[in-house]
């Protein structure tokens, strides 16, 4: 993310439309603070507006299992891209991109400040990177591609695109078969497209950035305290939903955090204990990857805060004077 133009405190920042954004891991709080800067400038007389930037949260479906804000904790904020989605449709990086870009310049042109919120890293870094300018893939390219065993695509990967099999591990099936129908439907390999990006937003905003940085044995507590909450408001029940659509389960509404952990339990495989402590797990173990994308991912001139220390007064000096 090297494209963004971010402000110093003592410069006379750029008049570029600010754009606000908060970053950082699962349950670090993020949502609260949006809210909370939000208000700070419709305070001031100026409207705000909160983007979803986490690719669990676009989905409809996932309204409980995604930790997705409700009326009430939206405070009367406006939301956008919150749920937007159909589970059966897969929401790709660079679709939720153009999304959020067009809602930016609506709200740019209203005069409202729009503020990002999420913990989808490569969703940020496209948004204001830009994307590398794949051409469109042939649908029988990738329905053909889509179709085969992972042991079979991952083989031919390793003939067709030795350098993309080299770095991804044997099981990565969703990239595996990207990389495969990348490589048929253009004739070049990934390696040829990556570093070749179009379309980031950075170099057009004065951005405003924060990324919280909670300590781990806190974060995980609250991970593991919110996992058994949800089940409690609703999880269950949402689960139950989904499974009688009859998804294929390869969707990424599928593969959620605590979907397929619930549905063990209520196929009979897992107790009630054992998806409890499952469904933790794999919370505890998303978070931590995040953790350590935003640790090193994000450009070191970004403010980094404890979720408990942070002062929105303070790390967003600059939006809220100006």
């Amino acid at each position: 993310m090297s494209n963004a133009k971010s402000p110093e405190l003592g410069e006379q920042p750029a008049r570029l439309p600010p754009l606000a954004l908060i970053a950082g891991p699962t349950a670090s709080g993020k949502s609260d603070l949006a809210v909370k800067l939000a208000k700070k400038l419709e305070a001031q007389g100026r409207p705000a507006a909160i983007i979803n930037t986490d690719s669990a949260q676009v989905y409809r479906d996932l309204q409980v299992l995604s930790a997705r804000p409700n009326e009430q904790e939206m405070q009367g904020i406006p939301h956008f891209l919150f749920g937007d989605w159909d589970g059966a449709l897969a929401c790709s990086t660079a679709e939720w991109a153009g999304a959020a870009k067009k809602v930016i310049a609506q709200l740019h042109d209203a005069g409202c400040v729009p503020i990002l919120v999420g913990g989808t890293g490569l969703y940020m870094r496209t948004l204001l990177d830009g994307i590398s300018p794949i051409p469109p893939i042939e649908p029988a390219i990738r329905e053909a591609v889509r179709a085969m065993p992972q042991v079979e695509a991952r083989a031919a990967l390793e003939i067709e695109d030795p350098e993309a099999a080299s770095r991804l591990a044997p099981a990565d099936t969703t990239r595996t078969a990207r990389a495969l129908e990348v490589i048929r439907s253009t004739g070049s390999p990934m390696y040829h497209w990556h570093g070749k990006l179009v379309g980031g937003i950075g170099g057009d905003v004065m951005l405003h950035p924060l990324v919280l940085q909670p300590d781990r044995e806190w974060l995980y507590e609250r991970c593991d305290r919110r996992f058994t909450l949800m089940l409690d408001q609703g999880a269950v029940q949402e689960v139950q939903q989904l499974a009688a659509r009859g998804l294929n389960p390869e969707l990424p509404v599928m593969r959620a955090i605590g979907v397929r952990e619930i549905m063990g339990w209520l196929s009979g495989d897992l107790s009630k204990e054992e998806m409890i402590e499952a469904g933790q797990l794999s919370t505890r173990q998303y978070a931590k990857r995040q953790f350590t994308w935003f640790r090193n991912q994000p450009p070191k001139d970004w403010p980094r805060s404890a979720p408990e220390n942070t002062d929105i007064g303070s790390i967003f000096e600059l939006l809220l004077r100006n």
